[in-house]
């Protein structure tokens, strides 16, 4: 008992700096997030005279892919700034087991791999990145690069970030948006991929055929 009690200690004392890192992390870590992407997209469209998001018909599947995954991205950003000031960990239904200094660090990780790779992948696309469909304007069609690899480079960073979320904060909000993003990432990546199949064809089936979806 004593052994245990002892170990307890040392591993609170162990989780209080990494927890207040963390939690500091995640707040500015989605607030400048948002920020880049923001800023991007309205350079982007200043440069190019469009806009290089797209969210489809209103009603369409893309349509509400992309209201749910912007509804969970605000949730997302106020709770991780709200947890900064406020103590709010008991209503987002924390899993205790999972909340130990080495997993915490592990998910911050991951979020910093894919922020680095979906920055890598815009970068290598410059002004043929898209957020969507776009019918107007569309992309050439990359097949080389992290392209590939993989059909959806983005897109699995996009996963490997929300899963490093729910390990950074393992709670059941972060588990809920973690089922529901992934979810909506793994439709909207059908609906690209169809998309690119009617605008390019033959081209994209081969592609199709030769790089896999994910990896």
């Amino acid at each position: 008992m004593l052994r245990w009690t002892l170990f307890e200690s040392i591993r609170d004392l162990a989780l209080m700096p990494i927890e207040l890192f963390t939690r500091h992390f995640l707040g500015l870590f989605f607030l400048m997030i948002g920020l880049l992407y923001g800023c991007r997209s309205l350079g982007l469209s200043q440069r190019c005279g469009y806009s290089h998001i797209h969210y489809g018909e209103p009603g369409s599947a893309t349509w509400w892919h992309r209201q749910s995954f912007n509804l969970f991205r605000a949730a997302i950003l106020g709770v991780c700034l709200a947890r900064i000031p406020f103590p709010i960990d008991g209503w987002l239904g924390m899993i205790e087991p999972l909340y130990q200094p080495g997993i915490l660090l592990i998910g911050v990780a991951l979020q910093l791999i894919a922020f680095a790779l979906i920055s890598y992948v815009q970068g290598y696309l410059n002004a043929d990145w898209r957020s969507g469909i776009d019918q107007d304007h569309p992309p050439s069609l990359i097949t080389d690069g992290p392209y590939g690899r993989s059909r959806n480079p983005i897109f699995l960073a996009i996963l490997i970030g929300q899963f490093g979320f729910f390990l950074a904060l393992p709670s059941l909000f972060s588990l809920v948006c973690l089922v529901v993003g992934a979810g909506v990432i793994l439709r909207q990546a059908r609906a690209e991929e169809s998309a690119l199949n009617r605008l390019h064809g033959s081209a994209y089936e081969e592609y199709r055929h030769r790089v896999p979806r994910w990896l």
